[in-house]
């Protein structure tokens, strides 16, 4: 064991500078052993691929070696608020412990400062859409006129999609650079300048894979001086990697481009008359291309949406006035920097519409979304449909479209980022630690490692170090039919009753489509409990008023699965509705099933499976989150028991004792309210979920352990 794993050990240690600087610190044994590995990782600049139960202490575990071993280190974590959250809270707390001076940064995306030129072009705009609308903005002036960093999460109260922020943030596109009259006080050049100081730069995975996909996110001129890198929340980078490694166009960007192009126009005599039809000639097509594509469904292929006629009309006239655009602003481009901007913007668009259009001759055409193969039964595959996704000269790559509400996405998305992850890491010289409470499956690390690009890397395996037995119990109920069957969501609130009103509510209720969380809600409604659904309120809104509220049952989907804490008695029930495989309509995880087949392996036991059981895990992990905490988990997909592979999604969850009886969930609620459970209850609410379905009256054999 190295020097640095040893003193990283002994700063974790009880008795340790953590132990007396932090009241609430507990040492525990594995995160000790975590903590070594990385430490000898970073000394050796290594890779290591480290599965952390929850309640290790991972954030510790790492940070200890990182500011002990002088590194400049990239910290790069899986959302925003978990970059703040290290940052304003995790990383002060163990810096001022160890007594060491290192100078850290937090970066963040173009798109999350204010930007003073866009800012100076928005006053006196006419888009505000309500007087509210108006008094936000006047609030963003005032605020930029104080705040010392521009990071526009301290604006409280402003919802992340709220229209106002793409008139005040740049992007890469609409960015002047250094022809910005704002250059020398612009906050993201601040923030590079900061980072580049700095000893310790904390990211989030989007900045860092922008970075690696050159992207052109300004971060690139950190990245190579960078001597570790530590991924947190690793489980999440593939999916992740495959966005940035693409590329991809949409509605909005070119209606900003619009937009754009008009508020440029105030600097220079005669540009609006230039400007002005080709303007409104885009936004007209834009429309009408929405308009076209209402009748496709909201996911699909290429391939599926230019096989409508007038959606490839559509497209057609799209790609025709943004040419227009293009070539009037060419002769404009001279005027300021700002048209400059637009016009290379117009340029771009044309060539990634021309690019997502044109790409090959992608055999897409034979395959269908609708035909695509669904959810296996039994870990066998339906027939496969005779496709061939790699086209002449992009071999790995998805042309696939999306819908949302007001627009449309197009994106080209690579299948495999193993490569070029490999690449930038070898490039790097640099230690690599990948992190995640949620890597393996059955307790190997085979699926993600692949994924990761990573060959036979060093690997540590560190279960939570929380007493599952004792305080938490999972919950199989009996009689419920396959998810699939008309009736399932009847028979699961049936299921569910008698377990909230033994916990008295405190439950997740976590759906696997927005469907079902609505129906469910429906059936809720009016109950005892507080409710609180996603989409009825923004997500930290929903969170906190469960938290304050005590007794609140929150119905949520796949987004509530992760980057989730409720500690405490507030959170006492987990509900998983259905086992978590990958949507049939996702083009790109239908491409990758396909690309496996072809190969001669098998779509399931290699995608499939593995992915589900990780987002499984990802759900379970919502329950206990310290040494106090008690809960029931309610898994209530019977395929758990009735199919082969249920046995390896137990097998990868903690060691939960079992059982498939209710009355063994309201005994153990019963201790902790010091209740007797009602006398037959198990029998009755058995009945009750007999009665809502045509399941048989018995269930497959269920051992205990």
């Amino acid at each position: 064991m190295s020097s640095l794993a040893n003193a990283s050990r002994e700063a974790l240690s009880e008795g340790g500078v953590l132990a007396r600087a932090l009241d609430a610190f507990v040492p525990r044994a594995s995160q000790q052993r975590l903590t070594a590995a990385i430490a000898d990782t970073l000394q050796q600049r290594d890779v290591l691929l480290a599965e952390a139960g929850t309640g290790t202490g991972k954030t510790y575990a790492y940070l200890v070696p990182v500011l002990l071993s002088g590194l400049k280190t990239i910290v790069s974590t899986g959302t925003r608020a978990l970059q703040d959250q290290l940052y304003h809270r995790d990383l002060p707390r163990v810096r001022a412990a160890l007594g060491v001076g290192h100078r850290a940064a937090l970066l963040k995306g173009r798109a999350n400062y204010l930007c003073r030129y866009r800012l100076d072009q928005a006053r006196g705009e006419p888009r505000f859409s309500s007087p509210e609308q108006v008094a936000q903005f006047q609030r963003i002036v005032t605020w930029a006129g104080r705040s010392q960093y521009g990071d526009v999460a301290e604006l409280d109260g402003l919802a992340d999609d709220s229209p106002l922020l793409p008139m005040v943030t740049s992007t890469v596109d609409n960015c002047l650079g250094t022809d910005c009259p704002f250059w020398s006080d612009c906050f993201v050049v601040r923030a590079r300048q900061r980072a580049q100081e700095a000893d310790l730069v904390v990211v989030n995975h989007h900045l860092l894979l922008a970075d690696l996909a050159l992207k052109q996110e300004g971060f690139g001129e950190i990245l190579p001086g960078a001597q570790a890198f530590i991924i947190d929340e690793a489980h999440q980078l593939p999916e992740l990697a495959a966005n940035f490694f693409g590329e991809g166009f949409g509605m909005r960007t070119w209606q900003e481009l619009a937009r754009d192009c008009l508020a440029e126009c105030r600097g220079v005599a005669g540009a609006q008359a230039t400007l002005q039809q080709p303007v409104a000639t885009l936004e007209l097509a834009l429309r009408g291309l929405r308009d076209a594509m209402e009748t496709l469904p909201p996911r699909g292929t290429r391939w599926r949406a230019l096989a409508q006629p007038e959606v490839a009309d559509g497209f057609d006239a799209v790609a025709a006035s943004l040419a227009q655009l293009r070539d009037a602003l060419a002769l404009l481009r001279e005027a300021s920097p700002g048209m400059d901007a637009c016009h290379a913007r117009a340029q771009e668009g044309v060539s990634r519409l021309a690019r997502w259009l044109d790409e090959g001759t992608i055999a897409d055409a034979q395959w269908d979304i609708d035909e695509a193969p669904g959810e296996p039964e039994d870990g066998s595959e339906n027939p496969p449909p005779d496709t061939l996704f790699p086209v002449p000269g992009s071999e790995n790559n998805v042309l696939w479209y999306e819908l949302t509400p007001r627009g449309f996405r197009c994106q080209s998305t690579p299948m495999d980022v193993s490569g070029p992850l490999r690449e930038h890491r070898l490039r790097s010289m640099a230690a690599w630690v990948f992190t995640s409470a949620t890597l393996t499956v059955d307790g190997r690390f085979d699926h993600l490692a692949k994924r990761l690009g990573l060959d036979d890397p060093d690997t540590l395996l560190q279960p939570s170090p929380f007493d599952w037995p004792q305080q938490a119990l999972c919950y199989l109920p009996q009689h419920l039919p396959d998810p699939a069957a008309r009736g399932f969501g009847a028979a699961l609130i049936a299921a569910l009753r008698p377990v909230l009103e033994a916990s008295q509510g405190r439950a997740f209720l976590l759906f696997a489509s927005h469907r079902a969380l609505r129906e469910a809600a429906e059936a809720l409604r009016g109950g005892p409990w507080p409710l609180f659904v996603q989409g009825e309120a923004p997500r930290a809104s929903l969170l906190q008023r469960f938290r304050d509220s005590g007794n609140g049952v929150l119905l949520g989907a796949a987004s509530f699965r992760e980057g989730v804490d409720v500690a405490g008695d507030a959170l006492s029930v987990v509900v998983i509705d259905k086992l978590p495989f990958a949507s049939p309509d996702d083009p790109v995880f239908e491409a990758r099933l396909d690309a496996i087949r072809r190969v001669g392996g098998n779509p399931f036991r290699d995608e499939q499976l593995p992915q589900a059981v990780i987002a499984l895990k990802q759900g379970v992990g919502r329950l206990i989150r310290s040494e106090t905490d008690r809960g029931v988990l309610v898994l209530c997909d019977p395929r758990l028991v009735s199919k082969g592979y249920g046995r390896v999604f137990l097998d990868s969850l903690p060691p939960f004792r079992r059982t498939r009886e209710l009355a063994d969930v309201q005994a153990f609620f019963a201790r902790q309210w010091d209740t007797a459970p009602a006398p037959d209850a198990g029998a009755q609410a058995a009945d009750a979920t007999a009665a809502t379905t045509d399941a048989p009256p018995t269930a497959p054999p269920f051992s205990l352990s």
